[in-house]
C-alpha cells in the first residue's frame, strides 16, 4: 500500500474548479482533503494569487512513479500549459508529489522528474499549512515535523501571508 501527500494548486481561470478536479482525476484513491488557502506567488511574483490545497491518497497498486503520471494527467486535463521561460509562472493547475510512502517507510528518490520528498516542500508554507490540516502530527522524511518547519524563520513569515478560505471546500471522493 502506497500513501501520497499530493499539494495542488491554481491561479488561472475557475482556480477551485482545478483544484476540484484534481481531487477528481485521482478519485477512489484521495482519503482526505486539506482546506482551501488563497496564498501570494511563490518564486515569481508577477501573477495572480494561487488557491492551494494538499491531499493524502492511498492506493495498494500504485507506485511513487504512478503518483507522478496521476498528477501529470490531472495538471493535463486542466488544461495546463509548462512556459521553460517562467518555472514558477501562472498555472491552470500545479499537483506536485510532496511525499511518498510504502508502508510506514518513505520512498527516496533523487530521480530529476520525481525527487522525494519534494526538494522544496520544507520551504513552502503554501504546502505546510494545508497538510497540517489533514495530518497535524504529519512529518515530512528528512527535514521533521510540519508545525516545526512551518514556525522556522522565512517559512513563518510566509505562513502569516496564507488566507484561509473556508467557504471554498474541495471535497474528496472517498
Amino acid at each position: 500500500m502506497t500513501r501520497a501527500v499530493l499539494s495542488l494548486g491554481s491561479n488561472l481561470g475557475d482556480r477551485l474548479a482545478h483544484l476540484r478536479s484534481a481531487v477528481t482525476a485521482l478519485g477512489d484513491a484521495v482519503r482526505v482533503v486539506s482546506g482551501v488557502y488563497e496564498t501570494p506567488p511563490w518564486g515569481d511574483a508577477d501573477q495572480p494569487e494561487y488557491l492551494n490545497a494538499v491531499l493524502l491518497a492511498e492506493d495498494p497498486t500504485a507506485s511513487a512513479r504512478d503518483w507522478l503520471e496521476r498528477a501529470w494527467a490531472a495538471e493535463r486535463a486542466a488544461g495546463r500549459v509548462r512556459d521553460p521561460e517562467r518555472r514558477f509562472g501562472p498555472r491552470t493547475l500545479d499537483v506536485d508529489v510532496v511525499a511518498v510512502w510504502d508502508g510506514d517507510e518513505p520512498v527516496l528518490s533523487d530521480d530529476p522528474e520525481l525527487t522525494l520528498p519534494h526538494p522544496r516542500a520544507h520551504l513552502r508554507a503554501f504546502v505546510l499549512r494545508p497538510w497540517i490540516d489533514i495530518q497535524p502530527y504529519g512529518r515530512l522524511p528528512g527535514h521533521g515535523w510540519l508545525t516545526d518547519l512551518l514556525t522556522d524563520g522565512p517559512v513563518a513569515a510566509d505562513a502569516l501571508e496564507l488566507r484561509p478560505r473556508p467557504e471554498l471546500a474541495i471535497e474528496s471522493t472517498a
